[in-house]
């Protein structure tokens, strides 16, 4: 594989799993891109075809695991959509007031306001916000397990295509 493809191949693998780690970025997509984009890019035959099929079914898992796990989490606990909505609503306004973790804050106490509104007590509506937060731990742990999971295929695959 040239160098320039292999650079551009390990330069989106290491900007996604900073994205994965630090909420900032799409991480996985970065890590896709990289991944089986300088596959099809070098050589779009069925060898790479097959492993970008494998690497999107990683990616594709891998972005449900962020999003279904908190928010199954949530409707489990009994948190309405209107408790989404201020979540999305915080993590919005938190991305342009406090720049790289400030989607992450911001999104949590919106969550954490809609669910006070919802409960009307503070210990309750800290209690289910920490199971969501909990549950978005482990979707960004599966996120990052199957991140380096397809930064390593990608590798096998550079190494035995010479």
């Amino acid at each position: 594989m040239e160098l320039l493809l292999i650079f551009l191949g390990v330069l989106g693998i290491l900007v996604g799993l900073y994205g994965v780690v630090v909420p900032v970025l799409p991480g996985l997509l970065f890590i896709w891109l990289g991944t089986a984009g300088t596959l099809l890019a070098h050589r779009a035959d069925a060898t790479a075809w097959t492993v970008a099929a494998v690497l999107t079914v990683l990616f594709l898992v891998g972005t449900a695991a962020t999003v279904v796990l908190p928010t199954r989490t949530g409707i489990q606990g009994g948190a309405s959509p209107r408790s989404f909505l201020f979540a999305a609503i915080g993590g919005v306004i938190g991305f342009f007031v406090l720049p790289v973790l400030g989607f992450l804050v911001g999104a949590l106490s919106g969550l954490l306001l809609g669910e006070k509104q919802r409960l009307g007590a503070w210990p309750e509506a800290r209690n289910s916000t920490w199971r969501v937060l909990r549950a978005y731990g482990i979707g960004v742990g599966i996120e990052l397990v199957l991140g380096l999971t397809m930064a390593v295929t990608w590798l096998a695959t550079v190494l035995l295509r010479g």
